[in-house]
């Protein structure tokens, strides 16, 4: 027979129709049923031979007419036969169906009654065909005139007696309690039928349902769904504990029986609309009926236009109250006791996405819908000038959070596993980055950063939009650009064009005549260069900021790449050199972000340094017997009346120390283990180190020599913010305190606790106390408050060690030096009120200035020793000493050691949830003391509900 298949195929694939109708002729009906039959049990082109003898049988011929009856008489008992693949008698119907519309009325009685008869007699085992029986009754109907008996019907009406033939017990007059009673009969069924047979018997039940019981209908069809899923699992588990495979049911079969239950269900609404305000009324009241497969059938429904509202509104309605529930039921152990298991509607949802992979076509765009449905929804909303309302926590905590949070999760999933809607999940991520400026953005980006280290190469197919995205960051605000840089590294690493993209886009941005513009061009080109990274850098171990493992790895340490990445960065370099020229803003974020880079990436180390050197060299004073050793004016500008900042001189100084104590450090730690080197280089660091460290000491000396009058900010100066002169001292100001606080950080490292360095760092803290206290004084005198503590410039690494120092070093060869210190009271009030003010910025923002202050690893490290300092100092130290020594009106020690821990306990609960444990077990107190500490918290929370002041 495959000489005859073979021939009708190429006949058809051909322009000659007569040729082809001319071999058909030639063939008996038994060789042409022999050829369907044996293509389609090989599954081998049935179709393309169906579809050609179908082509050389012209529906207005009788021969034809005769031949196309007998190919479906043919093939609706060859589909229901049950030795057909499940997707070829699929196709078979298909066509069928496709072709039904040109029978003859003659064609159409004897198909009908063929399935009548079939019905009747229990021939359809599998019910594959009878998707094909509307089509045919409704191309009957459409018939003006047939035999019937020894007259004549309409086509209508011999679809109705047809009908009334076949639908014996669904046209029989049933009362309500009969038709109650053979629902029931006919749900209980369903546990006796094998699988393959569900389907058909639900289309049955739903017509059925148009006489009543549609709830009962319903009910019992998703309960059975849910009783198989739930055995399903449990078998799974059960499997899992014994390493067997344990499977009454296949999955994958049980998962297309329920996507076809689904697809008659979802016909059944579109037909009956009562029958659909029926599904929807059972779960308005409560979530608990809920499971994966009414999830899915919810979304399925909510294509129908009319309740798409309805579904998503019940569904949200559903994940908040469950959220609520989970939350109150973790609070309360009496709950706990109560109610042994919770019915999570988002482990539904999560459930219905991972079964959604078996073919659920009609699902997935629900679940699209439900995920951006619940980011939009639930997502951080903007406060007053554009801020979030809500902290930008680590951890979702609120049902709201958890609510956002899982349609993250919905769409991720939902990314990996369908390949049709990836590409409008980005889209749609991508336009809600560029078009909602007004509204935070953190849980988009969140999204599409989990996207991207998920499936970076599926991303690259898609690159036409990212870099379309590129093409709006001027317009941007500042975090979503960071945000976006960030998301996008590990595709620049794989993706010459995307890369080359971003910094013609970066180089654009540096010229924008918007100030955004330009500190996103900075941000976008430091992140280059922390990623870029270029051969003889450090390993990334030793680096602030490691690589994700699941981020895409590049060799970037073979000779081209690397070449080629030294190359890169040194011309990213000359770009922000630039920067050196513009605004204080775009000048801060620069000294802030060469850190890292020097970190990331040493081998950049003489090209950072020498633009520092020289950058600070246009504000220092060389003459040595000058004071101050700063110059001040060249750091403002002015602009009619308006007094600007030009120069962020400390931020420009405490880049440059890090910078130095860090390769300082590098190199010492090199010598060590490196037998030889390269002297050229050598000589070339050692040259700008030595030049540095020799204008630091110079400084520090000068600057303790400069009296206040030295930069004309005794206590006779105007320090009103309502003129110029008052504005430009206040500028200069904080300068010259943030310049005090580097060198006093700069010297106490140098110290190695010498007790006449710690002495110089003494005199540096006192000038720096004395301005602080004009300032204090000053501001106090208007009508409203003019001064606002500046934030310190000490890194968070600093103030670790030295309250730790302060309150905890007991070596006694540092005793003497340490002494300085501890003696003057201002200093030690001073170190932990940064202390407190460094916790304070990191739960505010999640990180800190400075050094490391992106390093979530160690900023939760320094906050670990903080809390053993400050929980050592606060119990040890009574607050009755305290109390009968103070005179101003002003917190005691012990109170900023309280507040600090409790900065710290709401730091970690937001940050690091997970690590509450650790950091309670570092601190050297015992078990008794982080009892009591607990209680602190607790009694002070407490004290706070009632007062409404936390702090």
């Amino acid at each position: 027979m495959k000489a005859e298949m073979d021939k009708i195929v190429s006949l058809s694939l051909g322009e000659n129709t007569a040729e082809l109708q001319k071999y058909l002729s030639s063939l008996t009906n038994d060789q042409l049923i022999s050829v369907i039959t044996n293509s389609a049990l090989k599954g081998k082109k049935v179709g393309t031979t169906i579809k050609g003898i179908f082509k050389g049988s012209p529906p207005n011929s009788t021969e034809g007419s005769n031949r196309r009856l007998l190919v479906y008489e043919h093939c609706i008992p060859l589909c229901e036969s049950g030795e057909l693949q499940t997707e070829v008698a699929a196709d078979i119907i298909g066509l069928l169906m496709l072709e039904t519309h040109t029978l003859s009325g003659s064609s159409l009685a004897q198909l009908a009654s063929l399935f009548v008869d079939a019905i009747k007699v229990g021939k359809m085992g599998s019910g594959k065909s009878l998707e094909l029986f509307p089509t045919v009754l409704t191309a009957l109907a459409a018939c003006e005139a047939l035999a019937y008996g020894k007259g004549e019907l309409s086509g209508e009406e011999y679809k109705k007696q047809l009908i009334n033939s076949l639908c014996s017990s669904r046209d029989v007059p049933l009362s309500s309690d009969e038709l109650q009673f053979l629902v029931e009969k006919v749900l209980r069924m369903f546990t006796k039928l094998d699988l393959q047979e569900i389907p058909p018997l639900v289309y049955q039940l739903l017509l059925l349902s148009a006489k009543g019981c549609k709830k009962q209908v319903l009910d019992g069809i998703i309960n059975y769904f849910k009783e198989q899923d739930v055995q399903q699992e449990e078998e799974q588990k059960h499997g899992e504990s014994l390493d067997l495979e344990v499977q009454s049911i296949p999955q994958d079969q049980l998962r297309h029986v329920e996507g076809t239950a689904i697809l008659h269900i979802v016909f059944a609404v579109r037909l009956d609309h009562e029958l659909g305000r029926e599904f929807l009324k059972s779960f308005k009241t409560s979530y608990v009926d809920l499971c994966p497969f009414s999830v899915a059938l919810l979304l399925s429904v909510a294509r129908i236009q009319r309740y798409e509202e309805q579904v998503f509104d019940l569904l949200k309605g559903a994940i908040i109250k469950s959220f609520k529930d989970e939350q109150l039921q973790q609070g309360s152990k009496f709950l706990q006791d109560l109610l042994t298991g919770h019915c999570s509607v988002a482990q539904m949802i999560l459930d219905t996405v991972k079964n959604s992979v078996f073919g659920w076509d009609h699902v997935t765009q629900g679940l699209v819908q439900l995920g951006f449905f619940l980011l939009d929804t639930f997502g951080p909303k903007p406060g007053p000038f554009g801020k979030s309302t809500e902290g930008s926590a680590t951890v979702a905590r609120t049902p709201t959070q958890q609510a956002c949070k899982l349609g993250g999760q919905v769409l991720l999933q939902s990314f990996k596993m369908h390949e049709p809607i990836r590409g409008e999940i980005l889209e749609q991520v991508l336009n809600r980055l560029v078009t909602k400026t007004a509204s935070p953005v953190n849980h988009y980006l969140d999204l599409f950063s989990d996207i991207v280290v998920s499936a970076p190469m599926i991303l690259l197919e898609s690159s036409s939009k990212v870099t379309e995205t590129f093409d709006h960051m001027s317009y941007l605000p500042l975090a979503t650009v960071q945000g976006l840089l960030k998301a996008v590294q590990p595709l620049l690493k794989i993706s010459m064009s995307l890369k080359d993209a971003l910094i013609l886009v970066l180089r654009k941005a540096m010229f924008s005549s918007q100030l955004d513009g330009r500190k996103s061009a900075v941000t976008g080109f430091l992140l280059l260069l922390k990623n870029f990274k270029v051969l003889g850098s450090l390993a990334s171990s030793q680096c602030s900021q490691a690589i994700s493992s699941s981020q895409i790895q590049v060799d970037v340490h073979s000779r081209y790449n690397s070449a080629a990445n030294e190359a890169f960065c040194l011309e990213i370099l000359s770009s922000l050199r630039r920067c050196l020229g513009q605004q204080a803003d775009v000048r801060l974020m620069l000294y802030e972000g060469f850190y890292d880079v020097l970190r990331r990436n040493s081998q950049l180390a003489s090209s950072i340094m020498q633009t520092l050197f020289s950058q600070l060299r246009r504000y220092y004073e060389p003459e040595q017997d000058l004071l101050p050793p700063v110059k001040l004016e060249p750091c403002i500008t002015a602009h009619g009346d308006q007094i600007y900042l030009q120069e962020p001189l400390a931020h420009l100084v405490s880049c440059t120390v890090h910078c130095l104590m860090w390769l300082q450090n590098m190199r010492q730690s090199a010598q060590r283990n490196a037998d030889n080197s390269d002297e050229e280089d050598e000589e070339e660091e050692e040259g700008y180190q030595s030049d540095l460290q020799a204008i630091l000491e110079s400084m520090t000396r000068r600057m303790i020599k400069s009296e206040l009058e030295d930069f004309e900010l005794d206590k006779s100066a105007e320090f009103s913010l309502g003129s110029s002169v008052g504005v430009k001292n206040n500028i200069y100001a904080v300068l010259v305190m943030g310049v005090y606080e580097v060198l006093m950080e700069y010297n106490f490292v140098k110290a190695n606790y010498s007790k006449s360095c710690f002495e110089e760092l003494i005199e540096l803290f006192s000038r720096y106390h004395k301005l602080s206290e004009i300032l204090k004084e000053k501001s106090g005198k208007g009508r409203v408050p003019s001064h606002k503590t500046p934030r310190s410039l000490l890194s968070m690494g600093f103030t670790s060690t030295l309250v730790t120092v302060l309150f905890r070093d007991t070596t006694q060869s540092r005793e003497e030096a340490l002494s300085v210190l501890r003696s003057n009271g201002e200093f030690v009030r001073y170190t932990v009120s940064v202390v407190v003010q460094k916790i304070q910025q990191l739960e505010e923002t999640g990180h800190t200035d400075g050094p490391d202050g992106q390093s979530t690893d160690r900023t939760f490290r320094f906050l670990c020793d903080m809390t053993s300092v400050l929980m050592w100092r606060y119990t040890n130290i009574p607050s009755v000493v305290e109390e009968a020594g103070k005179k101003e009106k002003r917190s005691s020690l012990s109170q900023l050691c309280l507040e600090g821990l409790l900065r710290i306990f709401t730091t970690c609960q937001q940050r690091y949830p997970d690590k509450m444990a650790q950091l309670l077990s570092t601190s050297t107190a015992s078990w008794e003391i982080s009892i009591r500490y607990t209680k602190i918290i607790a009694t002070k929370l407490m004290t706070s509900a009632i007062t409404g002041n936390l702090y």
